[in-house]
């Protein structure tokens, strides 16, 4: 008997080695509970807090995640920019300029009877401005809508408005729209009127005693002199957060979200 739903999970920002550590430890039970059928991840801080490297995107991959999503940290190692072509299962924000390395969506075969498509935007409000996420999605939905109508968006974001806008502008036409970039859990997931499932921002998965990940005698220090201080990594206990998705096959609608948050 073929499945009428899929259940997708969402892992919220990796953050460094504990946040991999987590992962790598914890995903297997997790997939169980959930019944999962398909795995995604923002993966931009997973290597040391900032950006990918081919080692990081292997570990990921070997872990059981499908697809690793980015936002604005996936520039920061340039060794990786020429790389990104080689990853099919790795995406960038779609909404930067003509002319950048890697792709912003894709279509991921699950199984026989189901494909899903994966899209990662940015935001501007607060962020660099780059072309924007509300055309340039929107554009690109409509050429995923082609080929399956169950479609995640990874909205990597700043502005909670910008989020929450975005997400009701394209209402029915995806079916969730995740928030990333604040590294904190929001306890605002639901079903929008059309049925497309929506979290502000899915968290974290990593340090808990940091400030969003960062060693927080370090982040005091930004703060308080207002000059440039070594980024460096919290370390020490971990948390897991995230969603899952259920979705209706056919009709790509949201029937549940589910708000993960475990901590090790």
């Amino acid at each position: 008997m073929e499945k009428t739903v899929i259940n997708v999970l969402f892992i919220a920002d990796i953050v460094g080695e504990s946040g991999m550590q987590l992962v790598r430890e914890r995903l297997p039970d997790i997939k169980e509970c959930y019944n999962i059928d398909f795995c995604i991840a923002n993966g931009e801080n997973a290597s040391d807090g900032k950006g990918l490297t081919e080692k990081t995107v292997e570990k990921l991959l070997d872990c059981g995640i499908n697809v690793i999503t980015s936002g604005n940290h996936i520039w920061e190692r340039e060794r990786f920019h020429e790389k990104m072509d080689s990853f099919q299962s790795v995406l960038r924000p779609l909404n930067y300029p003509k002319g950048n390395t890697g792709k912003g969506s894709l279509i991921y075969q699950v199984h026989n009877s189901c494909k899903i498509g994966v899209l990662n935007l940015q935001g501007r409000i607060f962020m660099q401005p780059i072309d924007c996420p509300f055309r340039v999605g929107m554009e690109e939905i409509k050429k995923l809508r082609k080929s399956t109508l169950c479609i995640i968006v990874d909205f990597h974001a700043e502005a909670t408005a910008e989020k929450v806008a975005f997400a009701l502008y394209v209402d029915g036409l995806v079916s969730a729209v995740i928030g990333t970039h604040t590294h904190v859990q929001t306890a605002d997931e639901r079903i929008l009127p059309n049925n497309t499932a929506y979290i502000t921002d899915a968290g974290m998965t990593g340090p808990i005693d940091s400030v969003i990940g960062i060693n927080k005698k370090v982040a005091m220090r930004r703060f308080l002199y207002q000059i440039p201080v070594r980024y460096e990594v919290a370390e020490g206990d971990a948390q897991f957060n995230g969603v899952a998705v259920t979705i209706d096959i056919q009709s790509g609608k949201a029937q549940k979200i589910q708000r993960i948050s475990l901590i090790k």
